[in-house]
């Protein structure tokens, strides 16, 4: 099943709980502009190398379009397409004025150097501009961008638009960022899964975690959780897992992955497994934060944690999804459980058109009232439907969004 075709059968999910009309269906889920463009960049080695860029802007009925700029090798437009998709319904959800958008370069980071990063970002302004600013559709980071890819897509737009921060968010603080933007996907995706674990019964201290993934979010949602007691088991990322049965020490690992460029590979701290292994252990909460589709159909049985918490951006496909919910599994889905970053994007967004900045304190305090606020919504309307957390998510998103649509008139 390719992405967009998950998304898809979530809507409809959804969409039959609220008794949508076909011709509503196709009007909400179908995108407003999709954008390919060719960026042809000179590479160190003199060679010219054409790339594919794609920006797809979904909906807009709320507010300007938000979403996450990725660079990733794998990158086509049907997985642009549907995390368009799935950030209209995830704004909605925490309930921001902001619409889905989302783009990507096809492009190996890995292969890059800072200079060719840099200068295939700028082109890729150069072929946008027209079409992102802070009233339209506001870029962020994604896999393979970071801060410093934020503050050149800035750059390179005001060149000819003149100053405005607004247009991008998930800058340096020096650059009009905020702080906490790094943290706030991890720290969101901390606060929720305490509160969960609480909803089901289990207390912190008694509670063992897996994390798959340990980069910006993996790191983050494992240094909030072992701050509250949490006993985290196992860590992974790209050079494979690492369990320790008692729990382990996540500063030490946080600060071994800095010193080694940003990597686990020979950590001592904890037994080395595979990535696979991870996600079958005995735990109460398991959190994939890496890529998408680790839990599939062929491995749903072998999982063993009463609890799902998306971190990533599907990383339980459909079909996994229903083995799962058969067995009682319980699933925060990613548009609920990852949607701190872009509730700090917001704030920054917000500071940026005020001039105006707040403290670290207030960014973690406004989060954590707008995760809740949508955590409990999610939650009571799961509860009086028996539907599962997914279903209820989109149910919020769409009805928000479905409504916003309506109220403006349709012409």
């Amino acid at each position: 099943m390719k992405s967009f075709e998950a998304v898809e059968l979530y809507f409809n999910r959804a969409a039959d709980q609220l008794e949508l009309t076909d011709n509503m269906r196709k009007l909400l889920l179908t995108a407003k502009r999709e954008v390919q463009v060719q960026i042809a960049v000179e590479m160190d080695n003199g060679e010219l190398q054409t790339l594919i860029g794609y920006r797809v802007q979904h909906d807009n009925a709320r507010g300007p379009m938000k979403g996450g700029l990725r660079f990733h090798h794998e990158v086509d437009l049907d997985e642009v397409r549907s995390l368009a998709s799935l950030m209209t319904w995830k704004t909605a959800v925490v309930n921001i004025p902001y619409g889905g958008a989302k783009g990507g370069v096809a492009v190996d980071v890995r292969k890059l150097s800072e200079r060719e990063l840099e200068r295939i970002t700028r082109k890729f302004v150069d072929e946008l501009h027209d079409v992102i600013g802070p009233d339209t559709d506001i870029p962020a980071p994604d896999m393979g961008t970071n801060a410093e890819v934020m503050a050149w897509i800035m750059n390179q737009h005001n060149k000819y638009h003149g100053f405005n921060p607004g247009v991008v968010t998930g800058k340096p603080v020096e650059h009009y960022g905020i702080p906490g933007r790094e943290e706030a996907t991890g720290r969101g995706v901390g606060i929720l899964s305490l509160k969960t674990v609480g909803r089901l019964g289990h207390r912190p201290q008694n509670t063992r975690v897996a994390i798959q993934g340990f980069g910006n979010v993996g790191s983050h949602a494992a240094t909030f959780l072992h701050a509250a007691d949490c006993k985290i088991v196992a860590i992974s990322d790209v050079s494979g897992g690492y369990y320790k049965e008692d729990g382990i020490n996540i500063p030490e690992a946080i600060r071994y992955a800095n010193e080694h460029r940003h990597s686990l590979e020979g950590f001592s701290g904890a037994e080395k497994i595979s990535n696979d292994s991870l996600l079958e252990l005995d735990v109460e909460l398991l959190i994939p934060a890496a890529l998408g589709g680790v839990i599939t159909a062929e491995n749903a049985a072998q999982i063993r944690a009463p609890l799902i918490v998306e971190a990533a951006n599907a990383p339980v496909r459909p079909d996994a999804d229903e083995m799962l919910a058969e067995r009682g599994v319980t699933i925060l889905p990613d548009i609920l459980a990852n949607a701190g970053g872009v509730t700090v994007s917001y704030f920054e967004w917000v500071q940026n058109r005020q001039y105006y900045s707040w403290g670290l304190d207030r960014v973690r305090q406004e989060l954590e009232r707008v995760m809740t606020c949508a955590f409990e919504e999610t939650w009571e309307l799961a509860r009086e439907r028996d539907i599962s957390l997914r279903t209820a998510a989109f149910m919020l998103g769409i009805s928000r969004v479905g409504r916003a649509t309506v109220l403006a008139g349709i012409t």
